[in-house]
């Protein structure tokens, strides 16, 4: 009975931590829209990919795809160096 009940804490707590992961493309976006409003010293091209990018995270979010929007966010935060 004991192992049981620990086996659902663990089911339990494992699908929680994805329904937050899931939902954080909103904090990533924000994080990088922060970092696009200290002006960085950016290439045109290294801009333009971190706008697109953002913007296809965005998508992404909206559409339901997470994993992908999650990526596509985390591409644009290592060309902003955070």
């Amino acid at each position: 009975m004991r192992t049981s009940t620990h086996i659902l804490a663990a089911l339990v707590l494992l699908s929680a931590s994805g329904i937050a992961l899931a939902h954080n493309c909103p904090n990533e976006m924000k994080a990088i829209d922060a970092k696009l409003a200290t002006k960085p010293a950016l290439s045109p091209e290294d801009s333009a990919k971190v706008t697109k990018l953002r913007a296809d995270g965005e998508a992404q979010h909206k559409a339901g795809n997470h994993d992908a929007s999650m990526k596509s966010l985390g591409d644009a935060k290592k060309i902003l160096g955070i």
